[in-house]
């Protein structure tokens, strides 16, 4: 399990509750690039879980075109936050053939009855509930054996912790952008799964430093996306170079495409706005 206390000092420490806000993450991007377009046909679902008490977790799910059964994304929202706040770069995944679905975590999302920033420490559970949820409800669309974890912010830390103290066996593989470990981390457990990690070095919540530290834990094949210019949204800062390099690395951990592998750091920096250093 997670320790409260370990996370009762991050929020302390780096000010997490104000890692997004709807206003920020809903807004046009900041740099001149554009999400590239592609020919969808994606649709979406809502669903209503409930994990008990309070706990509802209500769930959009992007849908991809055709039929299954295909490999899901789960996605982890950040403070202040909700998934249609990533709706560009989550549908994004899903036309390429994934299925994705993110809860509004009930005390973390910007409208929470009862907002707790401490509360993240209840969410890999979430997670692993809706999980077990969406291989019932999506029975003939999600393939179980191709089910990957990924989050911004404090939902990249409910991620670590799919991978860590709450570790998810189920999950193959993790993307973490802005995420960081906590003071007094559990060490990533189970078997190897490629994480990518996605950091602004401008970032001044989930500093830099902080991120990379928490790559350096790692001893499976990892990955490090670097963006000089971005901030603590770099999905909104470059927007089309995280969608291609993000959806290269679903492909290749998905469908062992070695194609897709080989793409990622000419997608980092094909317009000069970041570079990878994996062990892919």
């Amino acid at each position: 399990m997670l320790r409260r206390r370990s996370f009762l000092s991050l929020a302390a420490l780096t000010g997490l509750a104000a890692c997004s806000t709807p206003s920020s993450e809903g807004s046009p991007a900041a740099s001149p690039s554009a999400m590239p377009e592609q020919s969808t046909g994606v649709t979406t679902r809502e669903l209503e879980f409930n994990r008990g008490g309070d706990r509802a977790l209500p769930t959009k799910v992007w849908l991809p075109a055709g039929n299954g059964p295909f490999p899901l994304i789960y996605f982890s929202h950040g403070l202040t936050s909700q998934p249609d706040d990533y709706a560009e770069l989550l549908s994004f995944w899903a036309s390429a053939g994934f299925v994705v679905a993110g809860p509004k975590y009930p005390h973390t999302w910007y409208q929470a009855a009862e907002y707790d920033a401490d509360d993240v420490v209840n969410q890999p559970a979430d997670a692993q509930f809706v999980i077990t949820e969406l291989l019932t409800t999506l029975s003939g669309s999600i393939d179980p054996q191709r089910i990957a974890a990924a989050g911004h912010s404090a939902g990249a830390i409910t991620t670590v912790g799919l991978f860590s103290g709450s570790r998810d066996e189920r999950l193959k593989a993790g993307l973490l952008i802005a995420g960081r470990q906590m003071p007094q981390p559990a060490p990533f457990s189970g078997d190897p799964a490629p994480l990518l990690f996605v950091q602004g070095k401008l970032d001044e919540t989930v500093t830099y430093e902080q991120a990379y530290g928490a790559y350096n834990e790692v001893t499976w094949p990892k990955g490090f996306l670097e963006i000089p210019q971005g901030t603590h949204l770099p999905h909104r800062d470059q927007p089309q170079m995280v969608a291609e390099t993000t959806t290269d690395f679903w492909r290749w951990v998905f469908n062992n495409d070695e194609a897709a592998k080989g793409r990622m750091p000419i997608d980092a920096s094909s317009t000069n706005a970041g570079q990878l250093t994996s062990t892919f």
